[in-house]
């Protein structure tokens, strides 16, 4: 399978394009990039029924998110606050950082 560039990254706000959950805003948690996958919080969420175990005394139901497919998701602008494709722009000093393709700012995070 061809390497193809990713335009989410860790800790980006990202809208749900299609699914039960379309529409909704949440934060990046973890990628898998192997599988194409992101872990978005408070999306997706499904009910995990566990045995009693050493970490989990009780057992019993746990609400948590599933991973969904990268496919699914767009970048949020902080600028324009909608779903923007993105594009990516060299700078004078060499370096390259991903802009919005609507406003052209740019949607790098600034912490």
């Amino acid at each position: 399978m061809k390497a193809v560039k990713k335009k989410i990254k860790l800790n980006d706000k990202v809208e749900v394009i299609c699914g039960k959950d379309r529409g909704r805003v949440g934060k990046v948690i973890r990628i898998s990039r192997d599988n194409d996958r992101v872990l978005v919080e408070k999306i997706n969420m499904i009910k995990r029924h566990t045995k009693p175990n050493m970490v989990n005394q009780q057992g019993g139901i746990i609400e948590r998110e599933a991973p969904i497919h990268i496919s699914n998701l767009m970048l949020v602008c902080p600028k324009c606050a909608k779903a923007v494709k993105v594009g990516r722009k060299a700078l004078d000093d060499g370096s390259r950082v991903r802009v919005c393709k609507k406003c052209g700012e740019s949607v790098e995070a600034t912490a």
